[in-house]
């Protein structure tokens, strides 16, 4: 992806189902566990780069024993600095005789990898969340990929019921209304036992079997409006993990006699556990997985689950390529673009280079070329067999040996962009994030380079059209895997503000040259709306597009993008919504590129987000 965007983080739940000793014994180490929960967090680091953090909870643990271990870190390289501290601790502690209370070393275990998409990015922002007790059932970890539309809702909501939260975050007021109906469930729980005679240190080991982790996580899920695949442990052993009820975030799943392990990714289950892809599941919407301390797994049904708008950014981008659907749905999205592109071209794919914007472009690149080289071999047949008896020998040899022309023309140069500062010496240092192979193209070239998407167009416009056209193609065409972003999210993408969105900056001038009433006219109709019950709410932005063809908002895209510095000629052309939806048809949630969101809260966050940009505040909708 050429434009370098924040986005949804990473978790991963491991719960072992057999003692310590098993492992010690079948594997060689009772590191087993935190080995494979560091290899889960490792494997993932695409989903986050800007904090990381573990937590493991021991299984019956005696009094004055720690049993709830946390490690967060905010670093440079966070995922190993965790895991170098805990080793420590764990290997100064694992060669002492009969020391069975080795820091870290739990059955049950959370790793969390996290973009700051708009948080902080301190150590206080960084998941897992701990609430603390002296009470084990009342111990609280909550780590997750999520992001609430309503969180100033909900914690005003928990205002009302006498808590003071220490802060706003979402995780925050998340983990807060879970823990508020957890003591309320341990409460109710140990009142009964008490009328019965119970005693309290009896009555513990009650409690922890008879807490209902679904009857808690329904009270507390009820007001939620986002997207969420979200992690708990309880201190005494008990476990959950619980998706939102459009799917929006992904999570995955795999069970045997030995582990239980949940993932954002199901490719990191495979690998990392060595699992076949049958065997790995999806976690429906609405649905939670809860693992009892007793390791009785179940999977409830916590809120009703909606029509299923799974993130189609997680296909197109952020997951790993790895995935064998995934990778067939980037090749397909490459393979829908090529009709287009041949018209655009008017057929002459003789003088025409294909390549890519690296990295996470090439697959679909793959499934581009593919289909320029079926389309080139029936071409070659057709013409063969309509003169076979006139064809000469030189010409059936050109015919035979025709293949599209691919090249590495462009280049990331990784280490550069570390060192980038916000100065006024940016557009330089931006203009050389990439390099480009010379020689791969010549002057009566048409150049077609491939992203995945494009959001805002900055790094096109500073850095890759400027370098491109140092080879001197005679036209420029870059191609989009994904169809335009016009609308922000608000499920955990960087994508906020819409004045950011190349497609809303195209419409914008298409505006002013003809119907410039138009957005004080959708101001307004947005102010009004806000005034509605949010269920009521529609989203009213859609009305600056609906008069322009998508074609119409490229073009201009094109001619924002070519400066006066650039000779070749620029086109730009998009994935359509047919196309993405054919080749993701799993992942249907396109709200970004549609402005058709999943929740209520959606409508009122485009909405809003449409006021800020009229009124100049720059800061996100929700």
């Amino acid at each position: 992806m050429s434009d370098q965007i924040k986005h949804e983080c990473g978790i991963a739940l491991i719960r072992l189902l057999k003692p310590l000793d098993f492992y010690q014994k079948k594997y060689g180490t009772k590191r087993y566990g935190v080995n494979k929960m560091y290899l889960m967090m490792e494997k993932q680091h695409n989903r986050g780069q800007d904090g990381a953090g573990f937590a493991s909870v021991k299984l019956d643990s005696i009094p004055g024993e720690k049993y709830v271990y946390r490690k967060r870190s905010a670093g440079k390289q966070p995922i190993q600095e965790i895991f170098s501290e805990i080793n420590k601790k764990i290997q100064k502690e694992i060669n002492i005789e009969e020391n069975d209370n080795i820091p870290y070393l739990g059955q049950l275990m959370l790793g969390h990898v996290r973009y700051g998409t708009f948080g902080k990015n301190n150590i206080e922002s960084v998941h897992p969340f701990l609430r603390q007790n002296n009470w084990k059932h009342r111990n609280l970890i909550v780590a997750g990929n999520f992001n609430m539309t309503n969180n100033q809702e909900l914690f005003d909501n928990l205002v009302k019921l006498g808590q003071h939260p220490k802060n706003k975050a979402d995780g925050i007021t998340v983990m807060e209304k879970i823990g508020h109906f957890l003591d309320d469930a341990v409460s109710k729980i140990y009142r009964k036992l008490k009328k019965e005679g119970i005693s309290k240190i009896e009555a513990s080991a009650l409690i922890e079997k008879k807490l209902n982790i679904s009857k808690i996580l329904k009270k507390a899920s009820k007001d939620w409006d986002g997207g969420y695949a979200m992690a708990g442990l309880i201190g005494h052993g008990d476990s959950f993990f619980l998706r939102d009820p459009a799917g929006i975030r992904p999570a995955y799943y795999f069970k045997n006699e030995e582990v239980v392990v949940i993932a954002s990714e199901r490719p990191v289950i495979q690998t990392v556990f060595n699992a076949k892809f049958s065997h790995i599941k999806e976690l429906d919407p609405g649905k939670s997985i809860i693992i009892k301390k007793s390791g009785d797994f179940s999977i409830e049904t916590i809120l009703e689950a909606v029509e299923k708008k799974s993130c189609s950014f997680e296909r197109i981008y952020f997951s790993r390529g790895s995935d064998a659907e995934i990778y067939s749905e980037r090749k397909k999205l490459g393979k829908y673009l090529f009709p287009k592109i041949l018209e655009r071209l008017k057929g002459d794919l003789i003088n025409t280079v294909f390549s890519y914007i690296p990295n996470t472009a090439e697959t679909s690149f793959y499934g581009l070329v593919q289909e320029v080289q079926e389309y080139m071999h029936n071409q070659a047949i057709n013409e063969i067999v309509d003169n076979k008896e006139k064809i000469t020998k030189e010409r059936l040899g050109h015919l035979l040996s025709s293949k599209p022309r691919i090249e590495k023309v462009a280049i990331k140069d990784a280490k550069l962009r570390t060192f980038i500062a916000d100065d006024i010496n940016r557009d330089e240092l931006v203009a050389h994030v990439y390099d480009i192979t010379y020689g791969s193209i010549n002057k009566t070239d048409n150049l077609v380079i491939i992203d995945d998407s494009i959001v805002r167009g900055t790094t096109l416009q500073k850095s890759i059209l400027k370098i491109l056209d140092r080879l001197n193609p005679k036209k420029i065409i870059v191609v989009s895997s994904a169809p335009q972003i016009r609308y922000p999210d608000c499920y955990g993408i960087d994508m906020a503000r819409m004045e950011d969105f190349i497609a809303f900056r195209a419409v914008l001038e298409l505006i002013n040259e003809s119907k410039k009433n138009l957005l004080e006219k959708t101001y307004k109709a947005c102010l009004k709306e806000l005034k509605l019950p949010i269920n009521q709410m529609e989203n009213k932005v859609k009305a600056i597009y609906k008069d322009f063809s998508s074609d119409e908002i490229s073009k201009k895209i094109s001619e924002i993008l070519k400066e006066d510095t650039i000779n070749a000629e620029i086109n730009v052309i998009f994935q359509t919504i047919e196309g993405l939806h054919n080749a993701c048809p799993k992942n249907l949630g396109d709200w970004y590129f549609t402005g058709n969101y999943p929740t209520p809260g959606g409508n009122k966050v485009v909405n809003q987000a449409y006021v800020n940009f009229y009124e100049g505040i720059k800061k996100r909708a929700y």
